[in-house]
């Protein structure tokens, strides 16, 4: 499925022989060949790979003629490993197409799910699912996510939605978020996105059905224990959008004991692998377990530096590669200050809600994205408070002393974004909670995930030694040439300079 014998390939059906690297295939299915090669349940898939999107930015032309002509015959190879049809009425086959970028960006792409829907399949999955209402809520679904991401109603014909699906999501690495996230992180603009088509599985079909995420270990604290969410009768977007307050993953382990333990299993071999902390995408249809996804974990500043030194102990990692995931900016977070005890005891919260990202912030609570963006860039501290976030919401995330959503859980966008960029978050403080608050000033204690009003005392930092920053330390100084000690930021500042000379 090659333009050309020497040309790297547009489109790959996704095994576990798949050979391309992650530039290639992007990071979403460079994730799913090395999960199949695993062993690791996951639906069948095929990838119109990275090199289509570049060629597609140098030339200005839509989809190829020649690309689509392979098409047919991928997903010809879906409809073999499923027993379902795309296009058709009887076992109709649904897939996702989703984009995938060989450096990950949450949230900052479009996916579409649950696409080949038209009336007669919605009739057909009715039928065949027993469930009218599993049909129609997939078939709602779809509609508002093709409409929102292409830009029109879907048309009845399956194959017309799968070409305008794989444009709009490849259309998508272009888009002004996506562009703005790239120059904030200094990444390039000409890797482009991949395309991945996967066959639907469904956490919408029936009590014994949902979706979750889960970390391999805690993001927040650095902890060891598993830790994410898990919602029944979900699907895709609902946890990780923060549309839908999740539950915690020991529901799973209640209500089904044997898929949390297959869950945690794969999750070990996938952490063992990569070397490094996971966050797995997973959707349980029916009782049997599929992952959709593994990269490697966003995690707050904490939690980077307690996941490089057991990830060392434990002989995962060198201590040359435990040094290298920690930054002076993580040290300094870890060592920041803290509420005055004294007025958080006689002061009643205005909100309180789960801790996403640890942080103190003190500023005026504006509702509007773009309003909290000029008033953050005029020199004021904004506490940014959402319903939920999105995508859109981004650039002023990124400049607000603190985030509070009213929905969401801790693997939501809101709480995955602002791990990454060190910002305090508070997530699913309940809804009608924070609107109310608009233009006063709260101080925001996301380590505890409480909201109080006013402007707090705040204690300066102690010196009290941290076991995993002495272990740092000495192995940065056992290294150093310049055999002298030093604090950790400065020793781990000179290891960043001696690497750019």
């Amino acid at each position: 499925m090659t333009s050309a014998a020497l040309d790297p390939p547009s489109i790959l059906v996704l095994d576990s022989t798949t050979t391309g690297d992650r530039d290639l295939l992007g990071g979403k299915a460079w994730s799913i060949q090395r999960m199949m090669a695993l062993g690791i349940p996951v639906p069948p898939a095929f990838v119109i790979t990275t090199d289509l999107c570049r060629r597609m930015r140098a030339t200005g032309e839509a989809l190829p003629a020649d690309v689509w002509r392979d098409v047919p015959a991928a997903v010809a190879e879906l409809e073999a490993s499923t027993a379902r049809r795309f296009a058709a009425t009887s076992r109709p086959l649904l897939v996702s197409v989703r984009s995938g970028a060989a450096t990950s960006m949450p949230g900052m792409m479009d996916t579409i799910l649950n696409l080949g829907m038209t009336d007669e399949v919605e009739q057909a999955l009715a039928e065949q699912s027993g469930d009218p209402t599993f049909a129609a809520d997939t078939r709602r679904r779809f509609d508002q996510q093709f409409e929102k991401v292409v830009g029109c109603l879907p048309p009845t014909d399956p194959w017309e939605q799968l070409r305008r699906a794989m444009v709009a999501v490849l259309d998508s690495w272009n888009s002004p978020r996506a562009i703005s996230y790239r120059e904030s992180r200094g990444l390039p603009h000409d890797a482009g996105t991949a395309v991945t088509v996967q066959a639907m599985v469904f956490g919408n079909l029936d009590d014994r059905s949902g979706t979750g995420v889960l970390f391999t270990r805690n993001p927040l604290t650095g902890g060891a224990e598993a830790y994410g969410e898990w919602l029944p009768r979900g699907q895709g977007e609902d946890v990780v959008s923060g549309r839908a307050d999740a539950l915690a993953l020991a529901d799973l382990a209640a209500t089904m004991p044997t898929v949390h333990s297959d869950l945690l299993a794969a999750a070990a071999q996938l952490e063992t692998d990569s070397r490094d902390v996971q966050d797995i995408e997973f959707t349980v249809e029916s009782g049997t377990l599929w992952l959709l996804q593994a990269r490697v974990a966003k995690r707050s500043p904490e939690a980077a530096i307690r996941h490089a030194v057991v990830l060392r102990q434990e002989g995962l990692i060198t201590a040359t590669e435990a040094l290298d995931r920690v930054r002076p900016a993580h040290v300094r977070y870890l060592l920041a200050p803290h509420l005055d005890q004294a007025d958080v005891d006689i002061t009643a919260p205005v909100a309180t809600g789960k801790p996403a990202c640890p942080g103190i912030a003190t500023g005026t609570v504006v509702i509007d994205a773009v309003d909290a963006e000029q008033r953050a860039d005029q020199g004021e501290a904004v506490i940014l408070a959402r319903p939920t976030t999105d995508p859109d919401d981004v650039a002023a995330m990124s400049v607000a002393a603190a985030v509070i959503t009213e929905l969401g859980g801790s693997t939501s966008h809101a709480a995955v974004v602002c791990r990454e960029l060190a910002i305090p978050c508070v997530v699913g403080c309940g809804t009608g909670t924070l609107m109310a608050l608009a233009g006063r000033k709260v101080t925001v204690d996301a380590a505890t995930g409480v909201v109080y009003p006013g402007e707090f005392t705040i204690v300066p930092a102690t010196t009290v030694e941290d076991p995993d920053i002495a272990l740092l330390t000495q192995w940065a100084c056992a290294e150093s040439p310049y055999g002298a000690p030093g604090s950790l930021p400065e020793l781990l500042q000179r290891r960043k300079m001696e690497k750019i000379r």
